[in-house]
Formats: structure tokens, C-alpha cells, sequence
């Protein structure tokens, strides 16, 4: 079968003066590229690098795949950029792997994700969302604004724009906050409550039923008054951070963040693979955001340890979201 995988790359262009230095973090090194393809063909498939944007157009017109895997970020700032790689697909009638347009639009949207979570009995922080063009004002006379607060921009993933700075105490820390986010960021601004509690991740694979491949903490190698998965500690992740998966929680509580994720895969419609973030603060967990394209670099992308401490391999992660993708359209390999 020929199996065509689709990505946004990383590249080596000089950082322009209006862009933060985070704006590529979604996208993709070769070697993610190279190792997911590495896995196809050990399976036996003919693979094809399809890329994104025009060229991907192109391709896809000139010689479709059978198939496409698809880590396609989608470029810019539009809050739907993570549905358009798999709208085409759907349109040209190509099948592929993962969520389709409608939940990767969803969950980029944090606004729009904890709306819908909301209506669930799973807890979500109290958040409200500022807009780019709405004066700033009334920040010192919302009451419903919680305090101590976390400012993340409001279509992003990878934590793009959840710096060391992010937490706010205070009307004048917000207000300036605030404004960093929309000048770097161009796009709603998330206020959210900030949870003290754990910081956990929980991945899923599979469909029909989707499986818990693991519930893993993410731990502070020092001691931090306010703990917070920023990229500054994401990007300096062997010495700032351990990782802990199965993590060491009393049967209950791990239940409870469990069913609290299939809760949130199932309400969003995710597909094959999923990792959903959760606060877990007095034995309550509190959603925070799902990424249904997550990371596959395969030494430091959160999904990747997360499988390997649970005893898979990476070879076994990419074949076991293949192979769903496949079953939901009935393919086998061959």
C-alpha cells in the first residue's frame, strides 16, 4: 500500500521582527518525518512525503496515496489551519489517519473545546476569552475574571505563548499580559484560572473502544511555588522536568482522571490517537485542552515518552494509530 504522510517542517528561515520565537514550535523536525516513515516501510508499505500547502495540492492531484498519514499543523493563525490538510482529503475521497475537520477545528479553539466540555460532567477552570479588537479597559472591573490566572493564546497548541510569565495575579499583570499575547500571537486571548494541583497527561489509542495507553504526571525536578509545562521547560525537558507514567495516584483518583478523558475523547470525536492535558487539584480533574495531533518526534514529544514508559515502542505507537485509521475504513495490510 502506499502510504502518503503528510507534515508541516520546521525550517531555517531568519526570525522576522514581528513574529515570536515560538511561531514554527507545532511544526515538525525531519526526524519525526523520517522516523514515522521509517516505521511504514517496516511494515511493508511504499511511502510518500506529501508535505502541506500547494505542494501538497499538487502531489496529491498528480499521484494520490492510498492512504496518508497525517501530522499536518496547518500554517498561519487561523483557528481552523489543523482541518484543512484533512477537508482535502475527505474531498478527494482520500482516507487518513486521525480526527477529521470538524474535531481538529474544535479542540484547536480552546474557547470553543471547553464550551463543549462544559456541558459534560467533567470540570473545567473557569476561563474567559478576550478579543483581539475588545479594550482592556474592563479588566479592573470583571469580577468574573479568575484570579490567579493563566494567559494563553486561545488557537494554539505545543504551548505556544504559555512562557514563564503567563501566570497573573493582578489586574496590571493581565492588561500587560494580555497585550503581549495579541501582538505576538494576532488571535483571542484565553484568561484562564490557574489550577494548583498536578499537572498530568493522558494518552489514547484505538477506536471501538478507544484505549488508555497511560496517565503520566509531569513532575518539577525543583521545587517551583507555581508549577507551570511552559515551553521554556518543554524545551530544557531532561533537566527541568521527570516523567512519571503510570502516575502515582491512589486507584480511585487515576480512575477518575481516566474516565474524565474518555469522557473528553468521546464528546470532541477524536480519533485513533489523542493526548489530553488535566489538572487534578483535591482529587478532582480539571480539562484543560486535548491536542488530537500530537506530537511524534520520537525522543522528546509528550505521547512518545508517555507510550514508552508504558512498555511500547515507537514502531508499536505509529502501527497501532495506522492500524486504527485502517480498521475504521476496513483496510488490512498487506
Amino acid at each position: 500500500m502506499k502510504i502518503g504522510i503528510t507534515y508541516d517542517l520546521k525550517t531555517d528561515l531568519p526570525l522576522s521582527a514581528h513574529l515570536p520565537d515560538d511561531f514554527q514550535e507545532e511544526f515538525d523536525s525531519p526526524v519525526t518525518v523520517h522516523g514515522i516513515a521509517a516505521v511504514l516501510r517496516s511494515l511493508g508499505h511504499e511511502v510518500a512525503l506529501l508535505g502541506d500547502g500547494r505542494e501538497l495540492l499538487e502531489r496529491l492531484l498528480r499521484d494520490p496515496p492510498d492512504f496518508v498519514f497525517n501530522i499536518a499543523e496547518g500554517h498561519g493563525v487561523g483557528r481552523s489551519r489543523e482541518a484543512r490538510v484533512p477537508a482535502v482529503l475527505e474531498m478527494l475521497g482520500i482516507p487518513y489517519t486521525g480526527s477529521d475537520p470538524l474535531t481538529l477545528a474544535a479542540t484547536l479553539d480552546k474557547d470553543c473545546a471547553k464550551k463543549l466540555i462544559q456541558s459534560t460532567c467533567v470540570k473545567v477552570p473557569q476561563w474567559t476569552t478576550w478579543q483581539p479588537d475588545e479594550p482592556l479597559d474592563e479588566i479592573t472591573t470583571r469580577h468574573s475574571l479568575p484570579y490567579t490566572a493563566i494567559v494563553k493564546p486561545a488557537w494554539e497548541g505545543s504551548s505556544k505563548g504559555i512562557r514563564g510569565k503567563c501566570v497573573v495575579d493582578t489586574p496590571a499583570e493581565l492588561v500587560e499580559a494580555i497585550e503581549s499575547h495579541r501582538r505576538a500571537y494576532r488571535q483571542p486571548v484565553l484568561v484562564e484560572e490557574y489550577i494548583e494541583g498536578k499537572e498530568l497527561t493522558v494518552g489514547i489509542v484505538g477506536n471501538s473502544p478507544p484505549q488508555i495507553l497511560g496517565v503520566m504526571q509531569v513532575l518539577p525536578t525543583q521545587n517551583e511555588e507555581r508549577f507551570v509545562y511552559s515551553l521554556e521547560v518543554k524545551r530544557d525537558y531532561l533537566r527541568r522536568v521527570r516523567y512519571e507514567c503510570p502516575a502515582k495516584l491512589p486507584p480511585a483518583r487515576l480512575k477518575a482522571v481516566e474516565d474524565a478523558a474518555l469522557i473528553v475523547h468521546r464528546e470532541l470525536g477524536c480519533r485513533d490517537i489523542a493526548r489530553i492535558d488535566f489538572r487534578l487539584k483535591e482529587d478532582i480533574p480539571y480539562f484543560l485542552e486535548v491536542n488530537p495531533l500530537p506530537g511524534l518526534n520520537p525522543e522528546s514529544s509528550d505521547l512518545v515518552i508517555l507510550s514508552r514508559l508504558a512498555g511500547w515502542s515507537y514502531a508499536r505507537l505509529i502501527e497501532r494509530i495506522l492500524q486504527s485509521a485502517m480498521d475504521r475504513h476496513s483496510c488490512v495490510f498487506g
